[in-house]
């Protein structure tokens, strides 16, 4: 059974992994390096389907490939010209807010909102849903990834 602590844990890895991309954006080599660390640590790209809908893609919305994912984070990819590299930022800190937990044997969900704190300590709000899967070795891995800016209600 998968757990809120793994899924907690799990969150926490995503937030590290984020601020340590941006941390070395000078460094291309580098920030390319924790980038695929992360997709490769995190999601489950190579053993299976992975649904990947980030937050600020209009052309290319979707990204069902490892390179897609790394093109969304640090950009600088020609299949995938609107990217600006999300995790580039920087951010000095993510915290997830979790509204609720599906949880199965091998298979589980959580939705809530993220909030990602830059250098000037702005923070945004994010809408997000994760599935997560555990792989043959134990090893929790996201496998849906869905982000959105909250709607906000036009002025009248």
């Amino acid at each position: 059974m998968i757990t809120k602590l793994e899924i907690i844990n799990a969150q926490e890895k995503w937030g590290n992994y984020l601020v340590k991309i941006g941390s070395c954006k000078n460094d291309v080599i580098k920030c390319k390096k924790t980038t695929e660390q992360m997709i490769d640590k995190l999601y489950g790209y190579g053993k299976g389907t992975v649904l990947f809908c980030p937050t600020k893609a209009e052309k290319i919305q979707f990204r069902l490939t490892r390179r897609g994912a790394i093109s969304y984070f640090i950009g600088n990819d020609n299949k995938f010209p609107e990217d600006r590299g999300f995790a580039l930022t920087p951010w000095k800190k993510v915290r997830f807010e979790n509204a609720g937990f599906i949880l199965e044997n091998n298979r589980a969900l959580s939705m809530g909102n993220y909030f990602f704190t830059d250098l000037n300590d702005n923070v945004i709000k994010v809408e997000y849903t994760f599935g997560y899967f555990k792989d043959a070795e134990g090893e929790l891995k996201i496998d849906l990834h869905h982000s959105a800016l909250p709607y906000k209600i036009p002025k009248l």
